[in-house]
């Protein structure tokens, strides 16, 4: 039931504004939580670092925790790190961090452990910010609408599977690849054999999302040589269930759906433009005059699109 979209701008414009209202034309599809993952202009060192500590109360001390972690790997913080002022309990922290000296892997793994501290997103240009409510009340909350950049995804959920928490909401990193992350609409059957084939492989989790192991599968394809375009495809048959998902990266997004055909999604492009969603109407809240409409309702589909990323800024 769950609504995706996505949305690629030509040049670095206001993807936040857009990809609000067409999250909200899909609001009915699930208001307990909506997300965002968005991509702006690049670091010219270090990476965006998105952080929900579910304790308010304990950011302080959870934030010097994972500082000295940092500095542990050789890095520190290029900025001092900001957070939300709103009376959740839970709490939103954006901050930059400098080139680690270790893999993502080691480091993250130290960091995870900080209870309550879940870390949504890292990326030179990726960001993540989710939360629970529709789409503008999120917006409201994080002031998604003045977000400039070139291209994100986003989803409207209604949880049926666990829990309504900001860390169990789309979009997914796909923890530990840099600047990758996905939106899915569907259900996965063989779900957990495929996440227990990567954790083998040493890839750790932090939910029983299917979409989180969606976005490292995808990933770890990528790693091995594959192109996004290849991994979509594979997905189509290493995948079982009903399902439609955009991945993205700073220079791609693409889609892929299953073999039963049954999550629909709507697509409008021009010049170098594009908007996708699963509902046309959601699409057509940024192309309000006709254009044509590609509808992939076909069985096993898959596709992709080019981004053009907006070139670095100081941290």
């Amino acid at each position: 039931m769950c609504g995706i979209a996505g949305r690629i701008l030509s040049e670095p414009g206001p993807v936040g504004a857009d990809l609000v209202a067409m999250m909200q034309a899909m609001a009915h599809r699930g208001s307990d939580s909506t997300g965002f993952a968005m991509y702006g202009p690049a670091l010219p060192e270090g990476y965006v670092v998105r952080v929900v500590s579910m304790n308010r109360r304990r950011l302080d001390q959870d934030l010097e925790t994972f500082h000295s972690i940092l500095k542990d790997y050789g890095s520190d913080f290029l900025s001092d790190p900001t957070w939300d002022s709103l009376k959740q309990r839970h709490v939103s922290v954006r901050m930059t961090m400098s080139e680690p000296t270790a893999e993502f892997a080691e480091w993250l793994e130290e960091a995870d452990a900080i209870a309550g501290f879940e870390i949504q997103s890292v990326g030179r240009t990726l960001e993540i910010v989710k939360d629970v409510g529709n789409a503008e009340e999120v917006m409201e909350k994080h002031d998604l609408g003045s977000y400039i950049g070139t291209h994100g995804i986003a989803n409207a959920r209604m949880a049926t599977e666990s829990k309504v928490y900001p860390t169990a909401s789309h979009p997914f990193w796909a923890r530990p690849f840099p600047d990758i992350a996905i939106v899915h609409n569907g259900q996965l059957t063989n779900y957990w054999l495929t996440r227990y084939r990567l954790t083998r492989q040493g890839y750790r989790f932090y939910t029983d999302n299917d979409s989180e192991m969606i976005a490292v599968w995808i990933s770890d394809q990528m790693s091995r040589g594959l192109t996004l375009e290849d991994a979509l495809k594979l997905s189509l048959t290493e995948m079982d269930g009903v399902f439609t998902y955009l991945a993205t990266t700073p220079y791609e997004m693409g889609m892929a759906k299953d073999r039963w055909a049954i999550k629909p999604l709507a697509e409008i492009s021009e010049n170098g433009n594009m908007a996708t969603a699963t509902e046309e109407q959601a699409v057509r809240k940024v192309y309000r005059k006709h254009h044509p409409v590609i509808n992939y309702d076909g069985p096993a589909e898959y596709t992709t699109w080019a981004c053009r990323p907006a070139k670095a800024i100081a941290a």
